[in-house]
C-alpha cells in the first residue's frame, strides 16, 4: 500500500511535467539537452519529462514599435523623424521558426538591431538630400526601406507589414527660416499677381479709349459727310431757286442783278441780326457795292455757262 502511494506520488509531478500548454499566436520551439528538436503548435502537447524543454515560446502576431531618431540631410540640416514599425513572424515553418529563436541571442539584441537597420536606412537616404526635398520625401523613403529591411528581416525570420512615418520636422530655427522663405514667396507671387492683374486693367482701359477713339472718329466722319451732303443741297436748292428766279424776271423783261442786289441786302440783313456783337466790316459805298455786284453777277453768269 505504501509502495502505491510512492508511485502515485512520483507519477503526478512526472504526469504534470509531461504536457505543456502553447497558447493561441504563440508557437513553442522545444529543445533536448540544448538542440533543437521540435516546434509546439498552440494547444496541449505532450514532451519528455527531463529530456525535452522548452526553449522559447514565440509569437507569430504582429509587433508595433514606435522610433524617434535624427537625420542630417546633404546640406547639414538637422530633420527629426517619429517612426511606427509594424513586423511580425514571416510563418510558421520550421526553418523560420529556428531563424527567429536562434539568430538572435535574446529579444532585446533583436530589437536593437531591427532599430538600427531601419535608422540607418533613412539615414543614409537622407543624406543624399537637401533639407527643401525632404519633405517630400515621405513617400520614397518608406518605399526604400521596406525593399532594403525585407530582405535583411528575412534571413532573421520576419517580415515587415508596414512602415509609417509619422512626423519630419526640423530644429526650430530652420523652420522659422523654411516660413520666413514660404511668406517671401507668397508676397512674391502676390505682387506678381497684382502687378498681372493692373496691367491687364491698364491694358484694357488703353484698348477701351483706343475703341472711343475710333468710334468717335468714325462718328465724326459720318457726321462731315452728312454735313458736307447738307450743305451740297442746301446750295443746290439755292442755285435752283435763283436759276428759277431769274427765268421770271428775263421773261418779264426784268434786269436780273435785282435779284443780287436783294441777296447783298438780306446778306447785310443776316450779319446785322446774328453778328451777337462782332464787329463785320463792309464797303458800304456805291463803288464797292458795284464791286460786289459785278463780282455775283460774273458768278452768276459762269453758272449759268456750265
Amino acid at each position: 500500500m505504501s509502495f502505491l502511494l510512492v508511485l502515485l506520488v512520483i507519477a503526478f509531478p512526472l504526469l504534470a511535467l509531461s504536457f505543456a500548454i502553447v497558447n493561441q499566436g504563440t508557437v513553442a520551439v522545444v529543445t533536448i539537452f540544448g538542440k533543437y528538436q521540435r516546434i509546439m503548435t498552440p494547444g496541449l502537447n505532450f514532451k519528455i519529462p527531463f529530456v525535452e524543454a522548452i526553449f522559447k515560446k514565440i509569437s507569430i502576431q504582429s509587433r508595433s514599435i514606435e522610433l524617434e531618431f535624427q537625420a542630417i540631410t546633404a546640406d547639414q540640416a538637422n530633420v527629426n523623424f517619429k517612426a511606427m514599425l509594424v513586423y511580425a513572424v514571416m510563418n510558421q515553418e520550421e526553418q523560420t521558426i529556428k531563424n527567429v529563436a536562434f539568430k538572435f541571442m535574446d529579444e532585446r539584441s533583436f530589437m536593437q538591431a531591427l532599430i538600427r537597420t531601419i535608422e540607418g536606412t533613412i539615414r543614409a537616404l537622407v543624406a543624399t538630400k537637401r533639407q527643401a526635398e525632404v519633405l517630400g520625401l515621405r513617400s520614397e523613403i518608406v518605399i526604400q526601406v521596406k525593399e532594403h529591411i525585407d530582405n535583411t528581416l528575412e534571413t532573421w525570420g520576419y517580415h515587415l507589414i508596414d512602415l509609417q512615418l509619422n512626423d519630419i520636422a526640423f530644429d526650430e530655427a530652420i523652420m522659422r527660416s523654411m516660413a520666413q522663405i514660404v511668406a517671401s514667396n507668397n508676397l512674391k507671387a502676390a505682387a506678381e499677381n497684382e502687378g498681372q492683374a493692373l496691367l491687364i486693367t491698364k491694358t484694357k482701359a488703353a484698348e477701351a479709349e483706343g475703341n472711343a477713339i475710333r468710334i468717335a472718329a468714325e462718328a465724326e466722319k459720318v457726321a462731315a459727310q452728312l454735313r458736307g451732303q447738307g450743305v451740297a443741297l442746301f446750295r443746290e436748292e439755292v442755285a435752283k431757286g435763283m436759276a428759277e428766279s431769274a427765268k421770271v424776271m428775263k421773261d418779264n423783261q426784268l434786269d436780273a442783278s435785282l435779284i443780287l442786289f436783294s441777296m447783298w441786302t438780306e446778306a447785310i440783313k443776316h450779319f446785322a441780326e446774328q453778328g451777337k456783337g462782332n464787329v463785320i466790316f463792309l464797303d458800304g459805298s456805291t463803288e464797292g457795292m458795284e464791286k460786289n455786284m459785278k463780282q455775283l453777277t460774273a458768278l452768276q453768269q459762269l453758272k449759268e455757262v456750265k
